[in-house]
Formats: C-alpha cells, structure tokens, sequence
C-alpha cells in the first residue's frame, strides 16, 4: 500500500508553491469553473418547472453551496485525495490500489476492480460531452448580446472544437504557461460579476444556512428533488481534482480551492440568486444576464477561452486514463506521443484524439444547444462518483484497517449524498442520460475483454511453454550444438522462466543462435513509476543467456533499449544488438472462455494493436518479428 502521510514527503513551499497553484487552477479547476455559467439556468429550466420564488432561489443556492462542501471540500479533498497511489490519483489509480494483489478477500477483489473498471470508462463519456457543453454554453452568450448571432453558435462552436482537437499533437507544454493566469482571470471576474449584484440584495447570504435548503424540499416535495439533477452540475469536476493530484500534489490544489475556486464560485452562484430575486426573468441565463451590455462581449471570448481550459484538462485526462488502463492491461497497445520533455503527464494518444473529436462535434450537432447536452451530463459522473466513495471505502477497510464502524459510517454519510443526485440524475436516461451509460458499457466490454482474453492467451502459451533451465541442459546435452553467431540478440518475453516460441522457431529453422542471449520480460507495477535500482533485475544464466526483468509504472512509457544499455553486466553494443519480437496470429475458434463472438473483438484488438516495436521504443533497423498462430 503506497498511501503516504502528509509528514513523509516534502511539500512544496514558497514560490513554488504559488507557481504550482497557479498552474492548478487551469488543469485542475477548468471544468467545475465553468459551471456558472449554466448550474442554475438548468435548475430552473422548463424540465423541472420550478418557478423562480424566493424560497425556491435560496433553496437552490443553499443546496449549492452545501454540495460544494460536502461533495467537494469533504469527500474529495479531505478523504478521498488521502488515497494516493504513490502520489498519484485518479479512478485507476484507485483500481490498482484494490487490484487482487492488495487485497486479501476474493468476494471484494472482483467487486472492487469490475467498479473501478466501469468508472474508468464512464470518464470517457465526460471525455466527450464535457468539450461539448462547456464551449458551447460559452458560446451561447452571443445570443444573449445579439439574438441575431443565433444562426452562429453552432458553427462557431463547431470551429472552435475542431480547432481544439487539431491541435492537440502539439501538447500543453506551449500554452500551458497561459492556462493558469487566464483561469485565474476567469475567477476573479466571475467572483466581481457576483460581489455587484449581492451588494444590491445581500440578503441573499442567508442562504447559507441549510435551513433553506430543508425549507425547500418541504416546499416542493418530491417534486422539489429531481432538481439535484441540474444542481449537481456545480460539483462536475470533482473527479479532477483527484485525477490530477499526481501533477501538482495536494496542498496546491487544496490552497487553491479553499482561497480562490470556493470563494469565487460561491459569490457568482450567489450573484446569480441575487439577480434572479430581483428580477425573475432573469432565470433565462442569469450568468450573462449579470454582465453589463459593454461588456458581454469581451465575457463571451474570456468563457470562450476558459471552456477551452476545461475542456483541455479533461482530453488530456482521458489521455492520461487511456495511458494507465494500457499499463495495467486492460486496453490494447496504441500510440503514444511524449509531448513535454519535463511533463510525464502531457502525453497525446491520436486513436483516443479522433474518437472524442469525432463524438463530441456530433454531440454539438446532434443536441444543438446546452440545455439539451445539460440532460445527457451528470448520469455518467455521479455514477463514478458512487463508484469512487465505494472504492475508498474498499481501500480504508482492507487496505489502511480502519474501524470498521468509522468505514460505515463514513461510507453512509457519502452515499447518501451520492446516491441523492444519482438518483435525481437518472430521471435525464430518455433525454440524453443514455449516452455516457452507453460509452461506458462499451468501454467496459473493451477493457474486460482484452483483459480476459490476454489472461486466457497467456494461459495457452503456458500449456506449450518449455522452461528455460531445461532448453539449456538439452542445449548443453545436445551432439549437435547449435551454430553460435556474432552479436547479441534480446528476446521479449511475457515470462522470462520460458523459451520464447520466437527463439524455438529461429532454432528450429536457422539452426543457429547468437552468442549472447538476453531474454527480457517488461512487467508493470501497479505503482505509478519505477526508479532507481528497481527498474532492472539481471540473472545471468548459462551459455551466454541472461534474463532480465524490467519494471516499470503505469504511468510510464517504457523504452527498452535504453534500459538495458543502463545495466553495465550486459555490455549491450547498440550497433551489434538485435531485439527479436513473437508476434501471436490469434483465431477465434470459440473453445475457451470467452464467448465467440468476445473471442473475434479481442483477436480484431489483438491484430490493430501497436506493434511492440513502438510500444517499447525498439529500433525499426534491427528489430525483427516471428509470427505464430494462436487458437483459442
């Protein structure tokens, strides 16, 4: 269990500290910043039918604020951030923490990883609907400066998404620098806009109290409660908070939460209620309807600008996720671009890249407007969010022994509020609210799949596998010794303790080996990095063969040869070494675990997966491949 005390690694202090708090605010707090400007639209949108009446706007405002603090500060910052998997956070991280390895109870090993699993491919459906309605509800401003700009939004939305997508080869490295002071722009304008309307109707603060929130459901009664639904978007992007810890540690994120993104939010959601009690109309877009008329303009490009942080942050985490699901084996191998020499995390998956571009244009084509993509948002996050309360209670019961009644109780308390907007959400199903539940089965079944089925190909190899120890006796034994031949040769292999059907076929044909052998087998941690004298373990064998174990994180990106030339008993000559790859040909047959036609999508993913020759970083000139088929 990798989970660290605050006292056992340095935090970070001084400049520092404000640099890295400044950059926190546009990776981190892009997507929950954005939400003012539509939370409290969507809450008195016609889907609800709640009029715009004293006791429903501080209703609505008390229970905004106390979702932010219990949904925000408490669950995320205070306890869930606590479960950091070598420093790092996130739905996978979490996984792995509960992967069968940690745990010591089968019942829960399955439960906890199928849940991690699922909320893993939940986020893709953000992914993809997050762009969508952050740009366009930023967007939809012209409308309210000009209703003659109507035939434009869409089209400009359009652009400017494409233009996103398009650019994304180039990395965040280049702009990154001006996220963080443009985010910080964002929120200390939205906390003004706020300040000017509560100063004309401070009375708004007693909202606070969560009388008022109390007085609103004996108010409207069940009706009343299907409004958690819009008034969960304000909490949309908890998630991130814990995703992108690894970046930024968590004091900055916390520091910046509790001095700049809460007060900001606070006072503009109130701002908004002060607007809306003064004049109902209002209701129709209360974020833009607080602007004076000069400046709804240069208000639209700064929402503009900061929709397009958020929606960054949250393609590069899908990055980030598709990285760390390839590393802990439940995602085929695809292509991944480095693009930060000092960031690890700012990486670019074109696959990934396409496939959220092509989605999340349609979904701007297909709803048309925010209010409508505002039903098909919220049913996949709160789903995870459930998930991520379950898996921290997994993770405190089994993993750090906590009292089991502490576990209970907590666990109680955070689904009650969970379960509370899951279940306000799940009413948007018919409206929109299938869409992320579709992605994430599907996503679901991609990753189980792969996962299965590379379990049962291993499993296959293993019934045709010939112990290394033994091939070197028959070597040694044998009257006719192979032909020796100049240079040495790697093999990969997924167990170094077996031959590799690779160098049994270039044995059985060429009738010769080279003089020096190292077989290497890349395993992955369920830790987020490896450093150090833990990368490489060498056994050195007999007749020049040596096996090598390389370990690295799910985080990283391995590269093979420059492993191994960082390990002195090998003495690899780079312009003498040849690195010889088994590549499996694998026929869906229908005789093994799978069903066939689960059998067919994994041998389709197993076909179209990166070639281990990028994966690994393998020399193109001197890196060959011998191919054998696989019946399963």
């Amino acid at each position: 269990m990798a989970h660290m005390s605050p006292g056992e690694k340095p935090q970070p202090r001084g400049r520092y500290l404000l640099a890295l708090s400044i950059a926190a605010l546009g990776v981190v707090f892009g997507d929950i910043g954005t939400s003012p400007l539509y939370a409290v639209r969507e809450a008195f949108s016609d889907l609800y039918g709640l009029a715009p009446t004293e006791t429903n706007v501080l209703g609505i405002l008390s229970l905004i604020f106390w979702s932010l603090i219990i949904v925000i500060s408490l669950k995320y910052l205070t306890l869930v951030m606590r479960a950091d998997n070598h420093g790092e956070g996130g739905i996978m991280a979490l996984t792995a923490l509960v992967m069968p390895s940690k745990l010591h109870r089968g019942h829960w090993r399955y439960f906890a990883v199928m849940l991690g699993i699922f909320g893993a491919s939940l986020l893709y459906g953000d992914g993809m609907i997050t762009p969508a309605i952050s740009v366009l509800s930023a967007v939809e401003g012209l409308k309210v400066a000009t209703p003659a700009l109507a035939p434009y939004v869409i089209p400009a939305t359009v652009g400017i998404l494409l233009a996103l997508f398009l650019l994304q080869s180039r990395g965040t490295q280049k702009v990154g620098g001006i996220f963080g002071p443009v985010t910080l722009v964002w929120f200390l304008t939205i906390a003004t806009l706020g300040v000017t309307q509560i100063v004309k109707n401070p009375h708004v603060l007693v909202a606070f109290s969560p009388y008022y929130a109390l007085q609103y459901f004996v108010h409207n009664g069940m009706g009343g409660f299907w409004v958690l639904g819009s008034v969960f978007l304000v909490v949309t992007g908890g998630e991130a908070l814990y995703a992108d810890m690894g970046h930024f540690g968590p004091l900055p994120i916390r520091l910046t939460w509790f001095f700049i993104v809460l007060p900001s939010l606070l006072l503009n959601y109130f701002g908004q209620g002060a607007l809306i009690l003064r004049d109902p109309s209002a209701v129709a877009n209360p974020f833009y309807l607080m602007v004076p008329d000069w400046a709804t303009y240069p208000l639209v490009a700064l929402a503009t600008a900061a929709t397009i942080i958020a929606s960054q942050a949250v393609i590069s985490g899908s990055f980030s996720l598709t990285r760390q699901a390839m590393r802990l084996g439940f995602l085929p191998r695809m292509t991944i671009i480095q693009t930060s020499s000092h960031e690890i995390g700012q990486v670019y998956i074109p696959t990934i890249n396409w496939i959220l571009m092509i989605a999340t244009i349609g979904l701007v084509l297909g709803f048309r407007s925010s209010s409508r993509l505002a039903a098909a948002y919220g049913v996949g996050v709160t789903t995870d969010m459930v998930f991520a309360t379950l898996l921290f209670a997994v993770v405190a019961w089994s993993l750090w022994k906590w009292p089991r009644w502490v576990v209970l109780l907590m666990t109680a308390g955070l689904l009650t509020v969970d379960l509370g907007f899951w279940s306000a959400t799940i009413i948007k199903v018919p409206e929109g609210g299938w869409f992320p539940l579709v992605i994430g089965a599907i996503m679901m079944l991609i990753m189980t799949t792969w996962h299965q089925g590379r379990t049962i190909l291993s499993n296959v190899m293993k019934k045709d596998a010939f112990p290394i120890e033994r091939f070197l006796e028959t070597l040694a034994d044998s009257k006719k010794a192979p032909q020796r031949v100049p240079g040495t040769a790697v093999y990969l292999t997924r167990n170094p303790d077996i031959v590799p059907p690779a160098l049994l076929s270039n044995l059985r044909y060429n009738h010769a080996i080279h003089e020096d052998i190292v077989l290497v087998s890349v395993e992955t941690e369920e830790i987020p990095r490896v450093v150090g004298s833990l990368r490489a373990e060498v056994r050195p064998l007999k007749d020049g063969f040596t096996q090598v174990v390389l370990h690295y994180g799910f985080m990283e990106h391995p590269n093979v040869p420059l492993a191994l030339l960082d390990i002195p008993e090998l003495g690899i000559d780079p312009d003498d070494t040849y690195f010889v790859l088994g590549r499996e040909i694998v026929l869906a047959e229908g005789r093994l675990g799978m069903s066939r036609w689960r059998e067919q999508l994994f041998a389709f993913m197993q076909r179209n997966a990166l070639p281990a020759t990028a994966f690994f970083n393998l020399p193109v000139n001197s890196t060959f491949e011998v191919g054998h088929l696989v019946r399963l």
